[in-house]
């Protein structure tokens, strides 16, 4: 590196130019109108609207083309739901006069609408609302822009979708376009998931729907394809010559703190695996893509999934921790695992013989995501520090993200003794001054571009569920049970037992200090 300084160049990326994704290219010269529905509710306060504030700070939703409305059955006036979002937006105390100015400055975007999800007298409402504002900016009808997030429970996506398809479209086509995004979980097994994807594909072309894993928007998750495919020296290691095992990890310190009801209708293979996770393992395991356009990179991940093979028994374990029952919201006799180590097996020339372990779980002794690859021992090891570990190659999705190498070095003396280290990049030390973008914010300006490479596409959806429901069933059904663990654990010990008979290798007495300045 010239000067032996560390320096990001900073500079304006137009969207054509952007990691040369393919976006939509329609002229956007119509305002911008985008609808919140469920505005009311806790997904919209704590993520949709902060997001969305984000947005607007960094100019990509200027006041003067931008409106924002909320949509709810709660009859309140547009100064009270204006109120109930500015507490997620004014987090500190001390907050500067500049900060509050631009907290108010975004709130006067913002107006409510209240009407119910199934009737079409609040959707004329809020379709004249649109219109209003759209007219306000001398936006030619047809030129315009409709966004609906859709922050509300699956059971109402029909209805609601069939509401906006019949009565706030856009009334022709002069380059405008309406999209609705839609949330996690698409359903609770394959044949659920495929009526709703029938139903919303009856009333929008695929191109429109556009369905959020809000994993596909973290930093690191999006740095996955660049490390795996601009880097000379992954290219002949990331195979099954070299790796022994993978492992995609997400641990969570507390329960369910009053979503019990909620989880337990789900448990954490729909909740957490069958999404997060699985979208993780495709880009870790996808063939290089044609190029960087969306559908090039979306049919190489339905590649992978349709590749695993079916998952056995005794590659499950199945965790509940101890108390979890307690919730009044629970029900007494509940089966819902609120922990899951699956091992999946991808049968192609790449991956043939190496698990795939994706292990999540509550209640557990830290909380962290990861991606661990565990290499394979060294051949002829004339060291014999095969005690000390394996190399791997650990991605921290988060918190602290971070990449790191763990390798054997010599240790520091006279004599010929070998420890393990890393070569480490920490983003906290690495990028200072540079706001990670939170996933919301990314996902969104997306939609907002038309550009769906992070989005879940309707073949992909069906191919993850076909994975996953002969399992999910087994557990609804009550032939297989989740063991009892300890909150503040590792879970149920058969887990580790599991990650063992896989072949993953743990290493004893090492521990990963994120750097600090």
């Amino acid at each position: 590196m010239e000067s032996g300084s560390w320096h990001i160049e900073k500079r304006d990326i137009s969207r054509s130019e952007s990691f040369g994704r393919d976006v939509d290219n329609a002229p956007e010269t119509g305002c911008l109108s985008i609808v919140v529905l469920g505005a009311s509710g806790d997904l919209a306060k704590k993520k949709t609207f902060p997001a969305l504030y984000h947005l607007f700070l960094q100019g990509f939703l200027p006041s003067e083309e931008v409106h924002i409305f909320g949509y709810a059955r709660t009859k309140i006036s547009d100064d009270e739901l204006r109120n109930r979002i500015r507490g997620y937006l004014i987090t500190d105390k001390s907050a500067s006069t500049e900060h509050l100015d631009n907290v108010t400055k975004f709130l006067e975007l913002v107006k409510y609408v209240s009407g119910s999800y199934d009737s079409e007298e609040g959707f004329q409402l809020l379709d004249k609302e649109i219109a209003k504002h759209e007219l306000s900016k001398n936006s030619v009808e047809g030129s315009s822009r409709r966004l609906f997030y859709l922050a509300l429970p699956p059971s109402v996506y029909p209805s609601v979708c069939k509401m906006i398809r019949h009565n706030c479209m856009n009334k022709s086509d002069l380059g405008g376009w309406t999209r609705i995004v839609v949330e996690k979980p698409f359903g609770k097994d394959l044949e659920s998931a495929e009526q709703l994807s029938s139903q919303i594909g009856q009333l929008f072309d695929e191109p429109q729907i556009y369905r959020i894993d809000h994993y596909l928007g973290k930093e690191l998750v999006q740095n996955l394809l660049v490390l795996r495919f601009a880097n000379r020296f992954f290219l002949p290691l990331w195979n099954r010559d070299n790796i022994d095992n993978v492992q995609i990890v997400f641990r969570e310190d507390f329960g369910t703190e009053g979503r019990g009801g909620y989880f337990d209708e789900y448990g954490i293979i729909r909740d957490i695996i069958q999404n997060h996770l699985l979208q993780v393992l495709c880009l870790v395991a996808m063939e290089k893509p044609v190029s960087l356009k969306p559908e090039h990179i979306r049919d190489e991940k339905v590649k992978v999934l349709q590749s695993v093979l079916p998952i056995k028994d005794e590659e499950v374990v199945l965790g509940q921790y101890e108390a979890y029952r307690d919730d009044p919201t629970v029900p007494d006799h509940s089966n819902t695992p609120t922990f899951a180590t699956v091992v999946l097996r991808i049968h192609n020339e790449r991956w043939e013989g190496v698990p795939f372990i994706l292990k999540a779980g509550k209640a557990l002794n830290s909380r962290k995501a990861e991606i661990r690859v565990q290499f394979k021992d060294v051949p002829g090891d004339i060291f014999k520090c095969k005690k000390q570990g394996r190399n791997e190659f650990v991605i921290r999705l988060q918190p602290s993200e971070a990449m790191y190498m763990k390798l054997t070095v010599k240790q520091p003396g006279l004599e010929m003794l070998t420890v393990q280290s890393e070569l480490d990049l920490s983003y906290r030390q690495r990028y200072q001054g540079v706001t990670i973008p939170e996933a919301y914010e990314r996902l969104i300006l997306d939609t907002i571009r038309g550009d769906q490479q992070h989005f879940v596409r309707r073949d992909e959806l069906k191919a993850a569920w076909e994975i996953f429901t002969p399992l999910l069933h087994r557990i609804d059904d009550g032939e297989k049970k989740p063991l009892p663990y300890k909150p503040g654990s590792r879970g149920p010990e058969a887990a580790d037992e599991l990650l063992a008979k896989a072949g993953y290798v743990q290493t004893h007495g090492y521990i990963w200090i994120p750097p600090t300045l």
